[in-house]
């Protein structure tokens, strides 16, 4: 199955020059979505870890299912004031702005191995921005996983700056 032909490019969105890869098709039909799963989930076998962090928002919908395949808890990162006790806070750098992510402070054991998941990597900025989250808390980062990795935007290259070892399902 060719995924791509579920990830459709919406020109000039959030704003002009962005070319959005919208996974909306890709998460309404079943056949796809599950496909995804299943090869993220073979994926997530590379490494050895306990808590998947989603990141929002379309992180928590891969991060959700990979939880239930691997048997996993599940960790959110939120936007700022969506977390009702002390958080962590990062802030970040996006293609077409500023933004920040929170983690509840006393969410992970302090010998915990997490695994970051997102739908795509762009610039890096908020996978770096979840890794730092993770390390505030005294939990360490044993990788992330991405369906869609946007290669020229070189995001990978802000991850290796900083040893978080990416595996995407898609690169292009």
């Amino acid at each position: 199955m060719n995924l791509l032909d579920y990830l459709p490019t919406i020109p000039d969105f959030p704003k002009p020059g962005i070319m959005f890869k919208d996974i909306s098709p890709l998460l309404a039909d079943h056949g796809a979505f599950t496909y995804a799963i299943d090869q993220l989930y073979d994926l997530s076998n590379f490494y050895d870890f306990d808590y998947v962090l989603g990141i929002e928002s379309r992180g928590f919908i891969f991060a959700t299912a990979l939880s239930q395949a691997s048997k996993k808890g599940l960790v959110l990162a939120r936007k700022p004031n969506k977390l009702p006790k002390k958080v962590y806070s990062e802030s970040y750098g996006l293609e077409y702005g500023t933004d920040s992510l929170q983690v509840q402070q006393d969410i992970f054991p302090k010998e915990a191995r997490v695994l970051l998941i997102d739908d795509v990597l762009a610039t890096g900025g908020t996978l770096v921005a979840a890794a730092n989250l993770v390390k505030k808390s005294g939990a360490s980062v044993v990788g992330a996983l991405v369906l869609l990795e946007i290669s020229e935007l070189m995001g990978n290259n802000k991850l290796a700056k900083e040893n978080i070892q990416l595996k995407s399902l898609i690169q292009i």
